[in-house]
């Protein structure tokens, strides 16, 4: 992992990037194919934070933009996700190791999963991004009442959260009842999360050579229930979590 250079943060959801902002102190917007990117400074650390929008195909525009016109030199993405493993639960931190596109299926031509004319279904993210992303999350997860804050704790019943590191799934759909997400467990059972934008970053990245990661908080269970206060919990959970994690990794960078 360098530990110079420019950081391109995304998020999908505006309350996330938000967050994000506030701890900018000399952010300039600059609209790039539709979007608006922020150019600033975090400790010191050249970063442009952006809202890729929702689902795969505009998550890879983002990340196209941010390292043909801005020059990124890695890419964070953060932002929630629906639990999939057991043991996964609400409140919980996932940091990739590998991506894939659950809804990647170009059978018989190539088998389920596989992305065609790449020979793999799975885009490994960089380890020593990702390393140093988790140790980030175990620091914003090691006391939630000071990152979350007692109201948000109690609300949505965090006392211990853990940080999990494996395989997350992407898909262009909103995973929402307990018949998909046995689905999805059934097919690919070391998937610990599933959410709508990492594989598409993921594959952009793996094609320019440059190091990515992401971490995700767990908002639901991929469920009949994981509609249910899912604003409230981005804005009182994810978004706390994202700015404390980044905070943390841009602090020992």
């Amino acid at each position: 992992m360098k530990t110079h250079g420019r950081t391109g943060i995304v998020a999908a959801m505006q309350q996330e990037l938000s967050a994000v902002l506030a701890r900018l102190p000399d952010e300039q917007r600059q609209r790039v194919a539709g979007r608006d990117f922020w150019v600033g400074h975090w400790h010191g650390h050249e970063v442009v934070a952006v809202l890729s929008r929702v689902g795969k195909v505009a998550a890879a525009t983002t990340a196209a933009a941010l390292i043909e016109r801005f020059g990124v030199d890695r890419i964070v993405f953060t932002g929630t996700a629906g639990g999939l493993a057991e043991g996964v639960r609400v409140g919980d931190l996932v940091v990739a190791d590998a991506f894939m596109q659950h809804d990647m299926d170009a059978s018989p031509l190539f088998p389920r999963f596989e992305v065609p004319l790449y020979g793999q279904s799975r885009f490994a993210v960089d380890a020593g991004l990702s390393q140093a992303l988790a140790q980030a999350a175990r620091s914003a997860v090691a006391a939630p009442m000071v990152t979350l804050g007692a109201d948000a704790v109690a609300e949505f019943g965090l006392g211990a959260p853990r940080v999990h590191q494996g395989l997350i799934v992407s898909g262009d759909r909103f995973v929402a009842t307990s018949a998909e997400s046995a689905a999805l467990r059934a097919a690919l059972p070391d998937a610990l999360a599933v959410e709508m934008e990492g594989a598409a970053v993921a594959q952009v990245c793996h094609d320019y050579g440059l190091p990515f990661a992401a971490v995700r908080t767990v908002s639901d269970r991929a469920d009949d229930a994981a509609h249910v206060d899912f604003m409230r919990f981005i804005d009182q959970v994810a978004s706390r979590y994202s700015a404390a994690i980044l905070e943390h990794y841009f602090e020992t960078l």
